[in-house]
């Protein structure tokens, strides 16, 4: 269940303690955020290892795991993807950023949400939807469990990719391509894996 704390906005935390879950900031209230499985965990460092390498060879921007980005919204959000890239284009190559902000005050190019069994549907379609407001270009869905993901090019448009697919960046990331094979090394989870003992269709996975 997602837990809610109303915080003064002068005193909100710069970055959780590294025994402390993360969180975001949604309308003035420190959220939660669902735990990630140690595998989607893997997955997004798979992913962002890749891009940062992509990155640096094509000299085109930096990819970082689960920053907090303040998104330029009518309603306050400060939202953390599991994973993103920002180019150059966007924020210049070695310029500088105030220690003290709670957030990084840029829009990413791409946003990534690795799918781990608690998160929800509804919520992961409000965040896609205000990424896409906010101004990202390209927002990937990642279901490490099923191998699949969905590549919104917009909210409404949709592309499902599986483990024999590429994936490649889109106008987001011209040039960027990776066989989804490497990224999904160990293949989909099989018949009984899971031991979850969930049911129901709010969790997604």
């Amino acid at each position: 269940m997602t837990t809610t704390t109303v915080l003064d906005p002068a005193t909100l935390p710069t970055a959780p303690a590294d025994d402390e879950p993360l969180f975001e900031i949604i309308d003035g209230h420190k959220v939660e955020l669902p735990p990630m499985s140690a595998y989607a965990g893997r997955i997004a460092s798979r992913l962002s290892h890749r891009l940062n390498d992509f990155g640096e060879r094509q000299n085109f921007g930096e990819a970082v795991t689960e920053v907090i980005f303040h998104l330029p919204l009518p309603v306050d959000r400060n939202r953390r993807p599991d994973v993103a890239f920002v180019s150059y284009t966007r924020w210049p190559k070695g310029q500088s950023q105030p220690r003290s902000d709670n957030a990084w005050k840029v829009v990413p190019d791409l946003g990534v949400e690795v799918v781990s069994p608690h998160d929800l549907a509804e919520d992961l379609l409000e965040k896609i939807a205000e990424y896409f407001q906010a101004g990202v270009s390209l927002v990937w869905v990642i279901y490490p469990r099923r191998c699949l993901v969905h590549v919104y090019d917009s909210l409404t448009t949709i592309r499902v990719l599986t483990a024999k697919d590429d994936l490649d960046g889109g106008i987001a990331l011209p040039g960027f391509r990776m066989p989804l094979a490497n990224l999904f090394l160990e293949g989909p989870e099989l018949p009984g894996e899971s031991g979850n003992g969930q049911s129901g269709a709010s969790p997604i996975a």
